[in-house]
């Protein structure tokens, strides 16, 4: 933890921290509503969108990804960004991620353009946008870009702080679901049966892996023949494909006609008995089910399939939300803001007015500060009010000190004077050029927002030597594929 100061804390410095909380956090506005981030974030759509695109430029599959996580992240616990947590690794948290669930290991992906978008984000407005809305707003953007419908995404959702692997194990519906099966999990959170089958139209476009599938070829409900609900014809295209005691992993196309495009292309495909998973083509086989209509109509008009889509994915992203001061804005999607970067959980805030510039230049002419309660923009994390913005003196500047030690007048422009008490100078390795770091009493504040401006986390040194150990697998990783 940073040391403590003793200074006079001015009415002003108290408020300029107060307006940033209130603006990151969305005070006053604990519900849903599709100007949630009008002032705070209002280009975030179009940064999501922008992040998707470029991703589509060599992943196709990546809007189906995208799409398929707000749907698991919603069928658990709500919609709270649950499924993008890692275990973690703080030995006093007991983090057990979603992403292994049956349902989502090494099937979920799409989480590194998750990542993308949040970095984008936090660079244009730090901690105001939840990952939990990141998945909303990445859903809706991914349809729109296949070709699907655009509907009004309702935002101000925020982020949960545990993930839930048992309840993913237990709730979210399996591609082996018979329809009354499909029909409960569903109604269990609240959708009807339209939804069922309008929100089963998202498999028109992304894969499903053999083992998702392969009883349907070979041993369907332990009969050892194939399910007599599936066109021979295609029967024997995927046996060529998924070959028995083949390789599980291999991926198909759900759609085989347009399998990147959002159309109604899977509801004819239920037709003519090409569903590929047995949970898709329930919808239509079972005999005597209410869904059989749905699926025809939605086959013959796909602007009624678009228009039910929209209707149904918002009623599915008010499943159960974080508002108002529930849960955080998580800094890093991955992990809950404590473990961010470490162990220590003290955010620091720099309460210049121009801290958007892109140089700093304003310094605290006490030499100290004052802690003070209270979270920056609901992360959880402290605020530790450092320096003023106001000098008695000229203006000075220091955006080299960070490059030597909190507190030790070791950096370039950090004067011995200055480092008599530790902090003395708010600008003294606390602000800079974007992209560096400032270590403090071992620790290791990274930098990842606008220059001047709020210190996203402090974490320990170890959890650095961690992340440069990722990107040396990751390049090997690379290197051998």
């Amino acid at each position: 933890m940073p040391p403590s100061y003793s200074a006079q804390l001015y009415y002003k410095y108290v408020l300029a921290v107060l307006l940033i909380l209130c603006a990151s956090a969305g005070c006053g506005d604990a519900q849903l509503t599709p100007t949630f981030y009008d002032e705070t974030c209002p280009n975030a759509t179009s940064i999501v969108r922008g992040v998707i695109e470029e991703a589509l430029q060599t992943d196709p599959r990546i809007t189906a990804s995208l799409t398929r996580l707000h749907f698991h992240d919603c069928f658990v616990n709500g919609c709270d960004g649950s499924i993008l947590l890692d275990n973690s690794t703080n030995p006093n948290s007991t983090i057990d991620s979603e992403k292994t669930a049956l349902a989502n290991n090494n099937s979920a992906r799409g989480f590194d353009v998750v990542d993308n978008i949040k970095t984008a984000l936090e660079n244009a407005c730090p901690a105001v946008v939840s990952c939990a809305d990141i998945l909303a707003i990445a859903a809706e953007e991914s349809v729109a870009l296949s070709g699907g419908p655009s509907w009004t995404v309702l935002l101000g959702r925020r982020d949960s702080l545990t993930a839930n692997r048992t309840a993913a194990n237990e709730d979210l519906p399996a591609p082996t679901f018979t329809l009354d099966q499909l029909e409960a999990s569903f109604l269990a959170v609240g959708l009807n049966t339209t939804d069922l089958v309008a929100l089963s139209g998202a498999h028109t476009f992304g894969r499903a892996r053999c083992l998702t599938f392969t009883d349907r070829l070979y041993n369907f409900s332990g009969t050892g023949s194939p399910d007599p609900t599936l066109n021979s014809t295609y029967l024997e295209t995927l046996s060529e494909i998924c070959p028995l005691n083949g390789n599980g992993s291999v991926l198909t196309n759900l759609d085989p006609v347009t399998p990147d495009t959002f159309d109604a292309n899977y509801f004819s495909n239920l037709q003519v008995e090409e569903g590929l998973l047995q949970s898709d083509q329930e919808l239509f086989s079972t005999s005597g089910a209410d869904t059989i209509d749905i699926v025809n109509n939605f086959s013959a008009n796909q602007s009624a399939f678009f228009e039910n889509f929209g209707e149904s994915m918002i009623k599915m992203g008010n499943i159960s939300p974080l508002t108002g001061t529930e849960g955080e804005i998580r800094l890093n999607c991955r992990r809950v803001n404590g473990e961010s970067y470490g162990l220590t959980t003290t955010l620091v805030a720099d309460t210049a007015s121009d801290h958007g510039m892109s140089r700093c230049d304003s310094r605290g002419s006490s030499g100290g500060g004052s802690s003070i309660a209270g979270t920056y923009g609901g992360t959880g994390l402290e605020i530790e009010l450092v320096g003023g913005v106001v000098d008695t003196g000229p203006v000075q500047e220091h955006v080299d000190c960070a490059q030597g030690p909190i507190g030790t007048g070791t950096g370039p422009d950090c004067g011995a004077n200055e480092a008599a008490e530790a902090g003395a100078d708010a600008d003294c390795g606390m602000k800079g050029e974007k992209g560096k770091e400032w270590w403090w009493a071992g620790g290791v504040i990274s930098l990842e927002l606008a220059s001047c401006g709020v210190m996203v986390d402090v974490g320990a040194q170890e959890n650095r030597e961690q992340k440069e150990d990722e990107k040396k697998r990751t390049k090997a990783e690379q290197t051998k594929s």
